[in-house]
């Protein structure tokens, strides 16, 4: 068999909105982060996404509270799986406190909501001085695109320069946060078909058909990135027990896609580490 092309795999355990009475194995604080971390590791992922919360378990972007989280899960995975930390908005937080929290945590790897961080001309000069920082920081951006909109504009922003870099990483979010939201693997391709520019792409996928619409990444060349911040259900309809059953289904699967899953060293040599 001809070698394989690796998948990057990532998860995103919590996110901004789920709580304890969604599953009881969420994790939310920095010891719980850091069990879920190894456990998903060692089924297959390279990255962990991490949202972390306030006192009353609403979504935070408070630096110590990351710089907690962060410690407690680098102690437990050890050195090569990548960390990467979230700068959504949900509403609650300004550009300027985006990027703040960024600036003073100085994390190895951030999202990047382009449609926040950059919604029309007003902010360019602000967004190109701070993706320039990044660049310059050697902290690795992944620029998040809902729409073929979204990576239109993404498109007009790289090429103007406002976006820096040629090894850029980007992720296509399919469905949304409705009720309901499951996803559908077809959404992604207008996406592919708006992107004319070279980039390493990923996706996430909002409810059960999430591991689907990762296979149908893997086989299009994307990389993926699951967890219960999306979805909580396995292919045959029961609740995943943790994070890491999530993972382990398509890792299962990815060789029939004609990939296999690439470990931690490898993830950071594909985005420039």
């Amino acid at each position: 068999m001809t070698d394989l092309k690796p998948i990057m795999i990532a998860v995103a355990p919590n996110g901004a909105r789920k709580q304890k009475t969604d599953h009881a194995a969420l994790p939310i604080e920095p010891a719980e982060l850091a069990e879920a971390a190894v456990q998903c590791r060692d089924a297959g992922a390279c990255m962990v996404h991490l949202h972390v919360r306030d006192a009353q378990g609403g979504h935070s972007l408070d630096v110590q509270a990351y710089q907690l989280a962060t410690a407690a899960v680098r102690d437990a995975v050890g050195p090569e799986m990548i960390i990467q930390v979230t700068t959504e908005a949900v509403g609650i937080y300004s550009v300027d406190q985006q990027i703040l929290m960024v600036q003073e945590l100085k994390p190895e790897a951030v999202s990047l909501a382009v449609r926040e961080l950059c919604a029309g001309p007003v902010d360019e000069v602000r967004a190109a001085a701070f993706f320039a920082w990044l660049q310059r920081e050697n902290i690795s951006p992944q620029y998040i695109l809902y729409s073929a909109e979204d990576v239109i504009r993404f498109e007009s922003l790289r090429q103007r320069g406002v976006i820096p870099g040629d090894n850029i990483s980007v992720l296509y979010v399919l469905g949304r946060y409705t009720q309901g939201g499951a996803s559908s693997a077809v959404e992604v391709l207008p996406m592919l078909n708006a992107m004319t520019s070279d980039v390493i792409w990923s996706v996430c996928a909002f409810g059960a058909t999430e591991a689907v619409c990762m296979l149908v990444a893997a086989g299009l060349g994307g990389h993926a990135r699951v967890g219960f911040e999306n979805n909580m259900q396995l292919l045959n309809g029961e609740v995943a027990m943790h994070n890491a059953a999530l993972i382990t289904q398509v890792t299962e699967r990815v060789a029939s896609m004609g990939r296999r899953v690439a470990v931690g060293s490898e993830a950071r040599s594909l985005l420039g580490f």
